[in-house]
């Protein structure tokens, strides 16, 4: 048997009915589960307006308490059709001076008011487009590192082995060939500190614009890896989209690994790794080079001399003071939040005022952006790591 549907207008249609035959209003108020007061409001009003009065009103208030006055509405549209260029925070400004004696309405009361009149002209949402930067030549070890991932392959057990190979330049020496099961920039984090412990820390390092080593989304296209990297005083190099050419070196002893240590590949990540271990003593004291006069990597390499110590507290001496950005990639300004990058997640940053109301945000010696401290809104500025991604000269 079908469920029985009920209206609330049909449930109160039968109740009037029934007190038109002539019942009483207390027993069918206790049937029907209403309070008498409720019985009687809708009998009253069956009676002075029909069955329209059956029908559920509108629970809209007679009047908002902060509603913006139909007057100061008229003004701020009047404002934009007469400076079109301007936006809400320069017309709020302009309203405030033509009209001192009437409390100004917010920044954001503006805008959706210019909103609602379709005075709003959306910008798209800029992006950030991957470029190379200007690549070095150096013939001494540890001046340059190579990074990247060989491409993916599947192992006998039907998983997936993503190797993260890391080299040096000059010499080929390759200092590391992990088998990681992810791209994941948490497992590239182990990969590097490893290396850098091992080997010391390098002058730079050229990757391509992939993940981990870069983000398309995120603030001039760094990534949490890359932050690290300049925390640690190492330059990044990024060869353009589209030309692995430009880190050929690598590349080539890419082929090597493929021939020599992933065909067949091996029954699981563990003895994959194995393989690698195998093929990096081979790659780097035993197969000679033609490039290197047919020497091998390791009678060239030398270990770094700068070592790896961890990072250093960043302190901005020069700023007015100094925040933490969120684990959201938040900066707090005054009980508001600036939106940043969640890639300097526990970063410290320089904020110091450059003119009235305008602050400036600093990162090691990278200026980011400004903000007005009406709006919060950070404002980059054009790339501060330039054609190269740099540190900038302290001078």
């Amino acid at each position: 048997m079908p469920w029985k549907e009920c209206h609330v207008e049909d449930e109160r249609l039968r109740f009037v009915a029934r007190l038109l035959d002539g019942e009483k209003m207390a027993p069918l108020c206790v049937e029907f589960g209403i309070s008498r007061k409720t019985g009687y409001k809708i009998y009253d009003r069956y009676k002075e307006v029909g069955l329209h009065g059956l029908t559920d009103r509108s629970r809209r208030p007679y009047r908002h308490a902060n509603q913006l006055p139909l007057v100061i509405e008229k003004t701020i549209v009047r404002l934009k059709r007469e400076y079109p260029n301007w936006g809400a925070p320069k017309i709020r400004e302009r309203l405030r001076h033509r009209c001192p004696d009437v409390q100004c309405p917010a920044i954001s009361t503006v805008h959706a008011v210019l909103d609602r009149h379709g005075l709003v002209t959306r910008r798209k949402r800029r992006r950030h487009r991957a470029e190379g930067t200007t690549l070095s030549h150096p013939s001494q070890p540890n001046d340059l590192w190579c990074a990247d991932y060989k491409g993916e392959f599947m192992l006998a057990d039907r998983r997936y082995c993503y190797p993260l190979t890391i080299t040096d330049f000059a010499t080929r020496y390759l200092l590391t060939c992990d088998a990681l099961t992810t791209t994941k920039e948490t497992y590239a984090f182990s990969v590097f500190e490893r290396a850098f412990t091992d080997f010391g820390l390098p002058r730079a390092i050229r990757t391509d614009n992939g993940v981990p080593f870069a983000s398309a989304h995120a603030l001039y296209g760094l990534s949490k890896l890359s932050v690290w990297w300049l925390r640690l005083g190492i330059q990044i190099e990024r060869i353009r989209p589209g030309h692995p050419e430009q880190n050929g070196r690598h590349e080539r002893m890419h082929l090597t690994l493929k021939t020599e240590a992933t065909k067949p590949a091996a029954a699981n990540a563990l003895q994959q790794q194995a393989r690698f271990d195998a093929f990096i003593d081979r790659f780097n004291y035993e197969r000679p080079h033609q490039a290197l006069d047919l020497k091998v990597p390791g009678e060239l390499y030398t270990r770094s001399s700068r070592a790896y110590a961890g990072l250093t507290p960043l302190l901005y001496p020069l700023h007015d003071w100094t925040g933490t950005v969120t684990h959201c990639g938040r900066l707090c300004y005054k009980r508001r939040k600036i939106n940043l990058s969640q890639v300097f997640a526990g970063q410290d940053v320089g904020v110091k005022q450059v003119s009235d109301r305008i602050w400036l945000v600093t990162f090691m010696d990278y200026d980011l952006g400004y903000f007005d401290d009406e709006t919060c809104r950070l404002e980059p500025i054009a790339n501060p790591f330039g054609p190269k991604v740099l540190p900038m000269c302290p001078e």
